[in-house]
């Protein structure tokens, strides 16, 4: 097994310095599932705006004509900042972004309090939500946030969503090419992960589980070759990555807790609510984990014990796979500043 990161608490004035003076232009705060990112993205987003409210930096804006050079908004050639506003929360869950997904993603929206989130309830349940879709929302979310004199706090559930908000380039709306995939789905899988991970070597070990998305990948990858991806001028550049630390055994305690109480609390009513307002069984088994063994609960597929645990031991086999590709970024020269709360 391979050892813990070592950790050591994270300085929010330090952070506030270094966003202050362009070093840092986004933060982003990681973790695997039920490891407590939401609760430690709000308080670091209180912190920091407690420092800037004693400080007395408020949000008094200067605009200047000339091009300048402004630490949140990258290559804004329009405007320069005297003050700094309040810090922004910009949620990185690939689910969090459907109405009426609320028990089985966790939202728990009352935890946000007075901080702003963005990226949350934008796209309807039963529909297909892409990481393109999510980049190009990303990027307005983060630029609205600039704009204000903002401080954007990207909060990372998915892998591939927070590579695509902080590897700085624009993803490009690939189309579907259908003789590509079926040429594709008659070679082995195993070829075609290595073939990936040639071109692609940080590809996230989410997308190497899956046969699907890894021919979606070489799909994209096959196209970029012919069509250059431009880098953008308004991602961030300058990510200072967070790690939220738990142990395995806390990873554990906390993931079959949190599901008894999703189950208790109404998760099984609110799946059921989706599949009665008319979307499809399979269009929420798409969604996995809590969609996935739920509907199948109710389709009468599984027995209640048989449905808990196949989805507890889904949900940690997720949780490892989070931690894997985590571990993968720093790898590949990521530095993440890893804490416990």
């Amino acid at each position: 097994m391979a050892p813990m990161p070592e950790t050591s608490p994270v300085d929010p004035a330090a952070l506030l310095d270094m966003v202050r003076s362009g070093e840092t232009d986004l933060i982003c705060i990681l973790g695997p599932t039920a490891c407590g990112k939401t609760r430690y993205a709000v308080e670091l987003c209180r912190k920091l705006n407690s420092l800037i409210a004693g400080a007395g930096m408020l949000p008094e804006r200067t605009l200047a004509p000339e091009k300048g050079g402004d630490p949140l908004c990258g290559e804004d050639p329009r405007r320069q900042l005297s003050a700094l506003a309040g810090a922004e929360i910009i949620s990185g869950d690939s689910r969090q972004v459907y109405r009426g997904m609320d028990i089985g993603t966790g939202k728990d929206l009352g935890e946000y309090g007075e901080i702003p989130y963005h990226l949350i309830d934008i796209a309807d349940s039963g529909t297909r939500y892409t990481v393109y879709d999510f980049q190009k929302d990303f990027e307005a979310a983060y630029k609205d946030i600039c704009s204000r004199g903002g401080i954007p706090v990207l909060c990372g559930g998915s892998g591939l969503y927070v590579q695509a908000a902080t590897c700085g380039y624009r993803l490009t709306n690939v189309p579907p090419d259908p003789e590509f995939r079926t040429a594709m789905e008659a070679e082995d899988p195993d070829e075609l992960r290595r073939r990936l991970l040639e071109i692609r070597p940080g590809t996230p070990e989410g997308t190497l589980q899956s046969t699907r998305r890894v021919i979606r990948a070489l799909e994209i990858a096959r196209y970029e070759e012919q069509n250059p991806v431009r880098r953008s001028d308004y991602l961030p550049k300058k990510t200072f990555y967070i790690g939220i630390l738990a142990t395995r055994e806390e990873r554990v305690e906390r993931i079959d807790r949190r599901l008894d109480e999703r189950l208790s609390s109404g998760l099984i009513v609110e799946v059921r609510g989706l599949l009665d307002s008319g979307i499809a069984p399979e269009d929420l088994i798409y969604y996995g984990l809590e969609y996935k063994y739920v509907t199948q609960y109710i389709l009468g597929i599984l027995t209640y014990d048989q449905m808990r645990i196949l989805l507890a031991n889904a949900i940690h086999q997720f949780a490892k796979r989070q931690m894997t590709w985590l571990r993968g970024m720093e790898k590949d020269g990521i530095e993440i500043h890893w804490t416990r709360p």
